[in-house]
């Protein structure tokens, strides 16, 4: 056999805040077969001594990931070729990005992977706020530079007018809250500073946003923010768009206006990109996607451009027939006969009668009668500001009806929307406060923790989490308290499309295998198809007055939800996902005229 090593290319990154040198007696360092016959393949750097690995030197052997108490080491081997299409890298042991993504005119390209792969590294050098280094970190390159290494691609030409300052390019940035901290002032005056194509007096009623003209940015609330700050960027005259997660905060309806518009910018010649991890949003809005894949937080991959069904049903299989690339193990399945009302016990855990709540009389809930069952999972659904956080704290004690009861003696645990993280510990204290006993090898360890993916996570500082470490660290503290119902509050936030898929099954496993209830307040459509047995929609007045519907069989619900935000579903074939039909489609008119909105059979 031949030497293997000439046909791969060395990947080691390391996890600085992980790597914890005082703590755990330098094993990678110790262990590692190439130090030990004289070589310097693991040093550590006379900064702050931690671990500096040498890809040229690493045999892969793996030992030192395996020794490493904190789990900061990621070593993988890549294809030789990948090498030469290297198109940054951040710094010596570092994240790096491997080929990148084409922009269409007339078209809305979609970005498909984890977190951690590189999507806001690919916008900030597609847009020319960041020079592509190709591996060469030591250096800033010159544009003449990043223009010669595109030679012979689609891509020069691109680069070429970066260069020259020819083209523009406006971006919605995905961390809409520090909006705020860049300016201060009226939200009239924010909006009418960057409208430079005169559209903004059409926009503001279609993003909902006449009624905050007056208030001060720091006064809205983060989908007031997200639609603001979309608005900007559609009003910005560029020849590129590029929306970040456009989605975030805000409810079901707020994400198909939202979409329209960025499609009409499309309508109009000019070029779009968009990263997001809501996969209902994400089809319904594309044309065209790439999918991105790797080790988050070591390297990505761009893969070719396809189109969205294909795109997206490819990385569901986690499988690129065009790269011939396995990049998960797993597929992920959707389940084409959804109901389960069979399956579940006729065990009321927990019931309410006729509830009323309101607030000053600003605004008024009102509940229809219902129950929650023994191993089921009711989703809520319906727009922001009616009243469904409130319904989930009165069931969870937290709030008290001003009529009607509540007959139930049961625990319940709520995992809240808004999560802080003015916390000093770290994640590991975090989950034994919550379990009430040390976490590492116990039952619930096994039983949450592993299948959630957080054991790595334990070292870290809650301050330091990212948005998707954090809600995952909080379903996880929600589940290991001891109760009979969970109630979680937006937990799709800020998870990228595989931990929201894998969330929904674990939960779905969890709940029937211990025997427990929970309801589900979330806007990714997807996710509440996947997990919820049952539905309650919320109707009504945003902000003015909400009405709970009593709960209904998923198929009912689903498709009651459907028609009232004038979208349909169909299967497909491959998958089984539920996927949005395009409006105005045949498919789209006859499901409506049929009054079928949620279609279940192939």
């Amino acid at each position: 056999m031949g030497d293997q090593t000439k046909n791969t290319h060395r990947v080691a990154v390391l996890d600085q805040e992980l790597c914890q040198p005082r703590k755990c007696g330098l094993e990678c360092i110790v262990y590692c077969p190439v130090n030990k016959t004289g070589g310097e393949c693991i040093i550590q750097r006379p900064s702050d001594g931690k671990a500096l690995i040498s890809e040229d030197l690493c045999t892969g052997c793996g030992i030192c990931i395996k020794k490493c108490p904190f789990d900061a080491i990621v070593i993988v081997n890549l294809a030789s070729e990948l090498g030469q299409e290297k198109i940054h890298q951040f710094g010596v042991n570092s994240f790096r990005l491997y080929r990148i993504p084409s922009l269409k005119k007339g078209s809305v390209v979609g970005l498909l992977g984890r977190n951690g792969m590189g999507k806001s590294t690919i916008v900030n050098i597609l847009s020319g706020n960041l020079k592509p280094n190709f591996g060469k970190y030591e250096s800033e390159p010159t544009w003449s530079e990043v223009v010669g290494n595109f030679q012979g691609t689609e891509m020069k030409a691109h680069f070429e007018k970066l260069a020259s300052g020819e083209i523009r390019s406006s971006i919605k940035p995905q961390l809409v809250y520090l909006i705020p901290k860049a300016f201060k002032g009226k939200v009239r005056d924010l909006i009418d500073k960057y409208d430079e194509r005169k559209v903004s007096d059409g926009l503001i009623p279609r993003l909902g946003l006449e009624g905050v003209l007056s208030r001060n940015v720091d006064e809205l609330s983060g989908g007031e923010l997200q639609r603001l700050a979309v608005m900007i960027a559609v009003s910005k005259e560029a020849d590129y768009y590029f929306f970040d997660e456009p989605s975030s905060y805000n409810d079901v309806y707020q994400r198909l206006s939202v979409s329209r518009v960025i499609q009409e910018l499309a309508g109009e010649g000019k070029s779009v990109m968009v990263v997001e991890h809501d996969l209902t949003l994400l089809d319904y809005l594309s044309d065209n996607v790439h999918v991105l894949y790797g080790e988050p937080g070591a390297y990505g991959i761009t893969s070719s451009l396809r189109s969205t069904k294909i795109g997206i049903n490819n990385f569901l299989e986690g499988y690129l027939p065009n790269e011939n690339v396995r990049f998960r193990e797993k597929s992920y399945k959707f389940d084409k006969t959804s109901s389960v009302q069979d399956l579940l016990l006729d065990v009321a855990v927990t019931s309410y009668s006729n509830l009323s709540k309101s607030f000053h009389s600003a605004f008024e809930l009102t509940v229809a009668n219902g129950s929650l069952r023994k191993g089921e999972i009711i989703g809520l659904v319906g727009a922001n500001a009616l009243g469904k956080t409130t319904f989930m704290k009165m069931i969870s004690g937290l709030e008290k009806p001003d009529s009607g009861s509540i007959h139930t003696d049961v625990k319940i645990s709520y995992k809240p929307q808004y999560l802080s993280q003015e916390y000093e510990g770290d994640v590991r204290s975090v989950l034994a406060a919550s379990y009430g006993n040390a976490i590492e090898g116990s039952q619930i360890e096994e039983q949450i923790v592993l299948p959630l993916g957080i054991k790595k996570l334990y070292d870290k500082s809650i301050r330091h989490l990212s948005g998707g470490e954090l809600q995952k660290i909080a379903v996880a503290a929600s589940l290991m308290r001891p109760a009979d119902i969970y109630a979680l509050d937006e937990p799709s936030a800020f998870l990228d499309v595989e931990d929201r898929i894998a969330l929904a099954k674990f939960l779905q496993r969890f709940v029937r295998a211990y025997g427990k209830s929970a309801m589900v307040i979330d806007h990714d459509v997807q996710l509440i198809d996947l997990v919820s047995d049952s539905l309650i929609i919320f109707q009504g007045e945003p902000g003015s007055r909400g009405h709970a519907s009593e709960p209904l069989a998923k198929e009912v619900g689903m498709n009651e939800f459907l028609e009232s935000l004038s979208i349909t579903y169909r299967r497909d074939v491959e998958t089984g996902r539920p996927r949005v039909n395009k409006e105005g489609s045949r498919l789209d008119r006859s499901q409506k005229d049929s009054g079928n909105y949620y279609y279940n059979e192939l």
